[in-house]
């Protein structure tokens, strides 16, 4: 069964997400339990959780339906340490959160080197960052989401994935988002049914499906490999309708939220109904 959503606005308090969801027609949704732009955040109150919970049910929304994402401040790579461990203290508070909401996954951006350290050490780093995270909660699997390659960003190879996955202690704790527009602008050909059956495939030998916990599903204004995160509404971009009829079809994309991040709103509901058609 396929979970078809989109990164939802959460203003106003957590438990406006589900409700937000529901108004376009979603069976999945992506949220930030916080301002992602900001450190320090209010505690979530009793209401807050009470309120998410009760509307989740209410709407048909159960954990594996719904991806939160952390702030996008945090870098769990970071080469300094004064940093590194206020990203790793926010980590753990984003972890509590979802703990506290009863959600048991948790989408994030791998880190960055900022070219000032080695990129097996910076994929060592995250990996440490991640079990020392892990250790201070329970129930929430950290979701790596591959990342287009802009700048320093790591993860945007399958292989540099692979590679944090494999120092995680606890590999029922850790998994991947793929997110379209990240993957064919690092350079993962997506147009075609061949280049899917290409990119998959890969994706299957070097990190494998069983650590697929979510999908971000967007166009691209760029070209195949530009290393450039800009993303697009669905069939008005470089990569076409052909990978989300790809997706649709594909068993193994089954039972993970799928959520649209796409430049357009107003659209969303008509781009839902188009996914689930192509099943």
């Amino acid at each position: 069964m396929k979970f078809i959503g989109a990164h939802v606005s959460a203003a106003g308090g957590v438990e406006n997400a589900p409700l937000n969801a529901h108004k376009i027609g979603a069976s999945a949704f992506a949220l930030f339990t916080k301002n992602q732009r900001q450190w320090k955040a209010k505690p979530l109150t009793e209401k807050n959780i009470q309120l998410f919970k009760e509307r989740c049910e209410k709407y048909g929304y159960k954990p594996q339906q719904i991806l939160p994402h952390d702030s996008y401040l945090i870098n769990l790579g970071h080469p300094e340490q004064e940093a590194l461990q206020k990203s790793r203290d926010a980590f753990v508070d984003e972890l509590q959160r979802c703990m506290q909401l009863g959600l048991d996954r948790l989408n994030f951006h791998p880190g960055s080197h900022l070219r000032k350290m080695d990129i097996s050490l910076c994929l060592s780093r995250i990996s440490e960052s991640i079990n020392l995270a892990l250790d201070q909660s329970e129930g929430v699997i950290a979701v790596i989401e591959n990342t287009a390659g802009q700048g320093s960003n790591l993860g945007w190879r399958f292989e540099e994935l692979s590679e944090i996955i494999d120092q995680v202690e606890d590999k029922s704790r850790v998994g991947v988002c793929l997110d379209t527009c990240h993957t064919f602008a690092a350079g993962y050909d997506l147009r075609t049914q061949e280049s899917c059956e290409k990119t998959f495939s890969e994706f299957e030998q070097t990190v494998g499906f069983q650590y697929l916990k979510g999908m971000h599903l967007n166009d691209s204004k760029c070209e195949l490999g530009s290393r450039k995160d800009r993303h697009h509404s669905l069939g008005q971009g470089e990569i076409g309708w052909e990978v989300f009829r790809y997706i649709m079809k594909d068993d193994r994309f089954n039972g993970v939220p799928m959520v649209l991040e796409t430049i357009d709103e107003t659209i969303w509901p008509d781009e839902i109904e188009a996914l689930k058609m192509m099943q």
